[in-house]
């Protein structure tokens, strides 16, 4: 009997928590997008912090930091950017206008998050070294 009541109580909750999202959610391709920005800023976070003496710097954890932003930059964002899906977002209409333009920025990401992968793990000196092109490229659509 335990079992049964337990049951029907997840059941109920899942379907209580489905009747919720629906209409009440984002987009998925939304969501998708600030899940993504979510891992760029916890990992540029942690090379951030050590760049600026406001974490020890941590060999292992940096390269642990550089690699998960690689690989979360060299992932394919197209279907994040989906036209129609500006509204109600911090993504800035100029995005849509010139979509060509912001891959080409992405593609930088891309190049400077590889080039931190390549050095984050050595020492801080190289670290910072890196930090500065890195900043750039997400300066080029955080303004």
């Amino acid at each position: 009997m335990k079992h049964i009541t337990l049951i029907a109580a997840a059941v109920a909750a899942t379907l209580g928590s489905m009747a919720f999202a629906d209409g009440h959610e984002a987009n998925p391709a939304v969501k998708a997008r600030q899940a993504h920005m979510q891992l760029y800023a916890h990992n540029i976070g942690i090379l951030g912090g050590m760049a600026q003496g406001k974490i020890d710097y941590n060999a292992a954890l940096a390269q642990i930091a550089a690699d998960n932003l690689a690989a979360v930059a060299a992932m394919n964002e197209t279907t994040y950017w989906i036209e129609g899906t500006a509204e109600g977002t911090k993504a800035l209409p100029a995005i849509w206008d010139n979509m060509d333009d912001f891959m080409v920025k992405q593609d930088g990401l891309t190049v400077a998050s590889t080039a931190m992968a390549e050095v984050a793990g050595t020492d801080l000196a190289s670290l910072q070294g890196a930090m500065g092109d890195l900043g750039g490229t997400c300066s080029a659509c955080h303004r």
